[in-house]
């Protein structure tokens, strides 16, 4: 089986083709990305092309492929919505219509929690029938929901093609987290102080949960969803439900409960100088996002995650502290050159 990742040297891309080149049923891995890393993974072989529209037709880099894993993305800039939608929206749309052309037999896309509408006010954890609409104030959202809605009729006009959508939580691993550091924080996170004893206190922002996965595990169900016959979407997510005291609790500090109002007035003051790239929305967004069940994943493709959440956050944070990255252009280490 020949399998084609997109957005090969991110977060979750590094952690898929790993996990994919270790399966004995796959005899090819091509991992694709718009600059060639350094990186050396035994079984992945590497192209460099870029999703965005007006760029090199993708049909020749997926022809001959059984399956497309698609993770490319871009998180940045959150001050210019037009930027990111054309890469994530018309460069995904891209990436499906490629893959028709080439006749490939499995697209399995990278949706999110994100994608999801506001949880239930009861706070029960829903399952993949709940509502994919997103949250309208956060571009992050509105591009993942839409992107779900284009896949809907998609599926429909091209029903030979398997699409499976997963739609993990929040991915952490200790190899990301200086990009992750870059993308929602900024340099007002300062990395040195992430480290159990150091920082007094937390803020913790009131109504603030969330539920997180170790990228590996995530990419374990990205294999799963290539070599497995399922179909449709697949929450991901590992126990147990987090929020500030428990992140706090790694740090062994203290917290100091924040109102939401504030801590958006705060953030979006931020955001507008251009001091944090998260943008305001994307709180209002996380604030109101549904706790998902996982169930199916466990039950149609045999996954569970290895490591709980409170693990894989504390992979993060050991990864601020140290400024550990990986020999790819988007995880540079927080010493290295991203030229």
């Amino acid at each position: 089986m020949r399998v084609v990742v997109t957005g090969a040297t991110g977060n979750a891309g590094t952690s898929v083709v790993r996990a994919l080149a270790a399966d004995r049923t796959i005899t090819d891995v091509l991992g694709v990305a718009r600059r060639r890393p350094d990186l050396r993974i035994p079984g992945v072989r590497w192209a460099e092309a870029d999703i965005d529209p007006g760029r090199a037709d993708l049909t020749e880099v997926f022809a001959g492929a059984d399956a497309v894993v698609h993770l490319a993305w871009k998180f940045q800039p959150t001050h210019d919505p037009v930027t990111t939608w054309r890469t994530n929206v018309l460069g995904s749309i891209r990436v499906f219509d490629a893959c028709a052309r080439a006749r490939v037999h499995t697209l399995v896309h990278a949706s999110s929690i994100g994608a999801y509408s506001p949880g239930p006010d009861d706070g029960r954890p829903v399952d993949e029938s709940w509502p994919t609409h997103g949250w309208p104030g956060a571009a992050y959202t509105r591009e993942k929901a839409y992107l779900e809605r284009y896949l809907d009729g998609f599926q429909l006009t091209h029903p030979q093609m398997r699409v499976v959508r997963l739609r993990p939580a929040f991915l952490f691993k200790e190899g990301a987290a200086g990009e992750q550091r870059r993308i929602f924080a900024g340099p007002l996170l300062p990395r040195l102080l992430i480290r159990p004893g150091l920082l007094p206190a937390l803020p913790a922002v009131s109504g603030l949960r969330f539920q997180a996965l170790h990228t590996d595990d995530a990419a374990e169900a990205y294999r799963a969803a290539v070599v497995r016959p399922v179909r449709g979407p697949f929450n991901l997510v590992a126990d147990p439900v987090l929020d500030m005291a428990a992140v706090a609790g790694l740090l062994r500090s203290r917290t100091v409960t924040l109102p939401a109002g504030a801590a958006r007035a705060v953030l979006a003051a931020a955001w507008r100088m251009h001091l944090v790239p998260a943008s305001p929305g994307l709180l209002d967004a996380v604030l109101r996002l549904p706790l998902l069940d996982a169930g199916r994943a466990r039950d149609e493709l045999g996954w569970t995650p290895s490591v709980t959440a409170t693990e894989a956050v504390s992979a993060f944070i050991e990864g601020l502290h140290r400024g550990a990255g990986l020999d790819t252009p988007p995880l540079a280490s927080a010493g290295a050159s991203r030229a």
